[in-house]
């Protein structure tokens, strides 16, 4: 079976409002905002790190400790 798949990509572009980044700042500041981490990884386990990233299956952020 063949399909023929086109994509259409567009750049993005995007202002950043003072007003929107001091309500961001408050939010963060308040704790009303915190990320969402998937695990850490010591700097000599960075490949691991990577690997996992590319994997697809972090669920947040991947942190690095130095």
């Amino acid at each position: 079976m063949s399909t023929d798949l086109s994509q259409n990509l567009r750049g993005l572009v995007c202002r950043e409002l003072g007003a929107d980044l001091r309500t961001l700042a408050e939010h963060i500041d308040a704790g009303r905002l915190t990320p969402v981490l998937d695990r850490t990884y010591p700097l000599a386990d960075a490949p691991e790190a990577i690997a996992h990233v590319h994997s697809g299956q972090a669920r947040g952020k991947v942190v690095i400790t130095v």
